[in-house]
C-alpha cells in the first residue's frame, strides 16, 4: 500500500513545477507538412538552382579524356629487363619530365601545359605507361609531350644496349681465342677445357641473340570514353542534392521568419 501511494504521488504534477503543454514544445507531422505546402515556392527556387547550376557546370565545362603510351623496357632475355623498370622510371620523373615539359612551353608559347603527365610501371610487367587528361583540342601538344619523353627514354636504353653487346661481343672474342689456344694445347685437360669453352660460347651467343632493345607500344592513344565524372551521374546526383537541400531550405527559411517575427514582437512590447 506505501508502494503504491509514493508512485501516485511521484506521478502527479507539483503545483510548484511549469505546466507544459505537448502542443507547444512538440510539432506533428501535419504541421511539417503545412510548412512545405506553404513555402513550395521556396522549396522549388532552391532545386531549380542546384539543378540549373549542375547543368550549367557540365554544358560549359569541357570534357577531358586520358591519353595513355606504353613503352616497353630493353630486356637481355625474355621477361628479364636489362635495366629495371623501376629505373627507368625515375629516369622519366626526374631528368626528363622537367626539361621537356620547358622546352614544350617554350615553343608553343605557353605559360604552362593545360595537362600533366603521370608517369608510372604496371606491376609484375616491363612496361612504363605515360598518362595525361587532356580536352580533345589539346591531343597535339600531348602527343608533342609523349614523343619526347619516349624519345628520351629510347634513347638511353640504346646506349645501355649497345654498351651490353659490347661486352658480350668482347666476352665472345675472348673466348673464341681462348678456344683456339686449347685446341692446339696437348694438355690432358684439354679436352675439359674444350668442351667448358664451347658451352661458353654458346650461352654467349644465346645472349646475344636474346638481347632485345625497348619499343614503344603506343603513343597517346585517346580513351574511348571521356575521363572523370560522367555527366549523367553528375546530373542524378544534383537532382538528389537540390531536392534535399531544398527540404532544408525551407525549415531554415521557416525558422528565420519566425525569429524575425519574435524580434519584431519584442520591440512592439517594448515600445508600448
Amino acid at each position: 500500500m506505501i508502494i503504491l501511494y509514493w508512485r501516485n504521488s511521484m506521478n502527479q504534477s507539483s503545483p510548484y513545477e511549469p505546466q507544459h503543454s505537448p502542443s507547444n514544445d512538440e510539432i506533428s507531422l501535419v504541421d511539417l507538412a503545412k510548412i512545405m505546402v506553404r513555402r513550395w515556392k521556396t522549396m522549388v527556387l532552391v532545386f531549380l538552382v542546384v539543378v540549373l547550376g549542375a547543368l550549367a557546370y557540365v554544358l560549359l565545362t569541357e570534357r577531358a579524356y586520358e591519353y595513355v603510351s606504353i613503352y616497353q623496357v630493353a630486356e637481355e632475355a625474355p621477361g628479364r629487363a636489362l635495366e629495371a623498370p623501376a629505373s627507368v622510371l625515375a629516369k622519366a620523373n626526374n631528368l626528363y619530365l622537367g626539361p621537356e615539359t620547358r622546352k614544350l612551353r617554350e615553343s608553343a608559347g605557353l605559360e604552362s601545359l593545360p595537362f600533366e603527365v603521370a608517369a608510372a610501371s604496371p606491376s609484375d610487367t616491363l612496361l612504363i605507361r605515360l598518362g595525361s587528361e587532356a580536352s580533345a583540342d589539346n591531343n597535339e601538344l600531348v602527343t608533342q609531350m609523349h614523343d619526347a619523353l619516349l624519345a628520351r627514354m629510347m634513347a638511353g636504353q640504346q646506349e645501355r644496349v649497345e654498351k651490353h653487346r659490347a661486352s658480350l661481343e668482347q666476352q665472345l672474342e675472348n673466348a673464341e681465342r681462348a678456344l683456339e689456344a686449347v685446341e692446339q694445347s696437348t694438355s690432358e685437360r684439354a679436352g675439359e677445357l674444350i668442351a667448358n669453352y664451347t658451352q661458353r660460347l654458346a650461352g654467349i651467343q644465346q645472349d646475344l641473340t636474346q638481347l632485345s632493345e625497348g619499343e614503344v607500344v603506343q603513343v597517346a592513344v585517346q580513351s574511348l570514353e571521356p575521363a572523370g565524372t560522367g555527366r549523367s551521374l553528375i546530373m542524378v546526383l544534383a537532382i538528389v542534392l537540390g531536392g534535399m537541400l531544398a527540404v532544408i531550405g525551407v525549415f531554415i527559411f521557416e525558422f528565420g521568419s519566425i525569429v524575425r517575427a519574435s524580434l519584431k514582437k519584442e520591440k512592439t512590447g517594448k515600445a508600448s
